[in-house]
């Protein structure tokens, strides 16, 4: 564990970006934590550096991804079918399987130390899934888990009239996690329809909107779950 525990979360909305460069974003922070966890080693508490945290919000254009544990036929369309549609594909180093990202979908890439919070992964992807859980209720949706699948459901009880609205997939290195989770606020659900979403073919894909009947005010929906994420995890955030 660090001897210099650090709860200060830098926030940082990203806005509308590629998925190449908020990857390669990510990619440049988790590689600043472990470097700073690399460089404490063997050193005494009080000469230690503390290891910052991010969090990042943000929505992407049309793009496909899939775990590096992912089946690649689980995507319906050729190369040139997605060059058509404008859609971007790529092959990414997080657990899970295909998923879908685009416009009206708020996409948040916690990139933390979790040595800071707690080093248990499971507890990690509950209380993510929980922030979902508690954010959609301000909506009046009750969101739940299903046994052995990560993400938020709708219908959770009835797992065969399940629907899944928001996905989950995180990479984990020397307790550094990045990647993250995607909740469908007014994402356009036909873009679904092009793969077999995280490998489940039985389950339907929803969204707020799609659920109560009317967009919703993506910026409400950040604030929420901000509130909810800060308030599960102990952070304390500090907008960069």
């Amino acid at each position: 564990m660090n001897e210099v525990i650090n709860k200060k979360v830098f926030f940082e909305n990203l806005g509308l970006i590629s998925y190449k460069e908020a990857w390669d974003y990510q990619t440049k922070l988790f590689d600043e934590i472990v470097s700073v966890k690399l460089s404490n080693r063997g050193i005494p508490a009080e000469d230690q550096m503390p290891t910052p945290n991010y969090l990042l919000f943000c929505q992407h254009p049309h793009v496909y991804t899939l775990g590096k544990s992912g089946d690649a036929t689980h995507l319906l369309l050729q190369e040139d079918q997605l060059k058509k549609k404008g859609i971007e594909f790529y092959h990414i180093n997080r657990g899970g399987d295909i998923t879908y990202h685009g416009p009206g979908q708020l996409v948040g890439y916690p990139v933390i130390d979790m040595e800071n919070y707690f080093t248990d992964i499971h507890k990690y992807l509950r209380l993510l899934e929980e922030g979902v859980i508690q954010t959609i209720a301000e909506f009046g949706i009750k969101g739940g888990r299903i046994e052995g699948l990560t993400g938020v459901w709708i219908n959770s009880d009835i797992p065969e009239k399940g629907r899944k609205i928001c996905a989950l997939g995180v990479k984990t290195s020397r307790w550094v996690a990045m990647h993250g989770f995607a909740i469908n606020v007014n994402a356009d659900l036909n873009y679904f329809n092009n793969i077999v979403p995280c490998g489940i073919s039985d389950k339907a894909v929803t969204s707020i909107e799609a659920e109560i009947g009317k967009k919703v005010n993506m910026e409400e929906v950040e604030v929420i779950l901000k509130e909810k994420l800060t308030a599960l995890f102990e952070m304390t955030i500090v907008q960069k």
